[in-house]
């Protein structure tokens, strides 16, 4: 993807600002691994990793699921879970290049630091997806088209806000939904897990986007203020018509149309796509991006009133969720090591 703009130098060394390095702060303190955090150990079955029901599958109550059997149901299963995790991998790896942009174009060297504790982030989350992936489904999907065509959008543009607005706030307040949804719906621990623990990052990486271009987007004129408007409105269309599957329901022999048809049809799907933009419209409306245009395109899109939703109360929920489910395991595998001391004792004195 040819990306341009230039790369942006500040020898002013004074403090910044406080709130962004306090941000960072937390970036730097809050670093983890990947291989240790999380219990590989745990068993995934591939052939339904994340426990989901008949219901969610576009195909379902179609003439095509009274034919299938139930290795054909547990075949779907995989794909649809192979297909969403690999959209999140690809994701992130987006988000690693665009958060190294950030520290390459902002001028601002706060914000630089903090970008750079972001591009370690998503580096993380991209070895996660990718482990996950080969080691419990065992099957990778292409990207797809409209997120490519997205990244290449934010890349392109010289503009130094723009993969700001492309990724923290559009593709990353995307999948922080999608992540949201199954992690609070799946009852399998280790994508709960991975899923709970990448939030937790997500979170800081929003709340700068925000911090970032809320102090920049005072500054523009109500023209430059529209073009950004503008980018978010095909963005956000791209994303809600384009991701939704087809690609697995064409590799069943489902033709393109037909497999359009099915996605457009599923009451899941339709509850799916407007619960992914409880993270975007609040976090648009935010910074100030909230022209008549823009606001019209979410009372299109049937989710203009989730621009009331407190955004500070689900990052800390995020947050919290994370830290309670480290309490829990760990909380655990202490009462374990303590239980097998016991009996090594008492077996001892015996």
């Amino acid at each position: 993807m040819p990306a341009s703009g230039a790369a942006r130098f500040s020898w002013e060394y004074d403090e910044g600002r406080a709130r962004l390095l306090a941000l960072y702060q937390k970036g730097k303190d809050k670093q983890w691994d990947g291989a240790t955090r999380i219990d590989w150990d745990l068993e995934v079955d591939p052939y339904d990793p994340l426990g989901t029901p008949d219901e969610a599958l576009s195909l379902y109550g179609t003439r095509h699921w009274a034919k299938m059997t139930e290795k054909d149901k547990g075949d779907l299963r995989r794909h649809y879970s192979s297909w969403q995790f690999s959209q999140f991998l690809h994701g992130e790896q987006g988000a690693m290049v665009c958060a190294a942009r950030i520290v390459e174009s902002v001028p601002d060297l706060d914000a630089k630091l903090y970008s750079a504790t972001q591009t370690m982030d998503e580096a993380r989350h991209a070895e996660i997806y990718s482990r996950f992936l080969h080691e419990k489904i065992g099957m990778l999907y292409p990207v797809n088209d409209s997120l490519q065509s997205l990244l290449g959008d934010t890349l392109r543009d010289s503009r130094w806000d723009m993969p700001y607005l492309g990724m923290q706030v559009l593709i990353e307040g995307l999948a922080l939904a999608a992540f949201g949804m199954i992690r609070d719906t799946t009852d399998k621990p280790l994508p709960q897990q991975i899923l709970a623990y990448v939030m937790q990052d997500e979170a800081r990486h929003v709340a700068f986007g925000r911090m970032a271009l809320r102090d920049y987007y005072k500054q523009l004129s109500d023209a430059e203020l529209r073009e950004r408007e503008e980018f978010v409105i095909e963005g956000c269309y791209l994303m809600r018509d384009r991701l939704r599957g087809v690609e697995v329901l064409e590799n069943f022999g489902i033709p393109h149309q037909e497999a359009q048809d099915f996605s457009e049809q599923s009451e899941f799907l339709h509850l799916f796509r407007k619960l992914l933009f409880s993270r975007i419209v609040p976090c648009v409306k935010d910074i100030g991006l909230w022209g008549p245009r823009l606001q019209q395109a979410y009372l299109d899109m049937g989710v203009f009133e989730m621009g009331d939703s407190n955004l500070d109360l689900l990052m800390t929920q995020d947050e919290e969720l994370a830290e309670a489910l480290d309490k829990q395991r760990f909380e655990a595998e202490d009462a374990a090591r303590v239980a097998e001391v016991e009996k090594a004792i008492a077996d001892g004195a015996a």
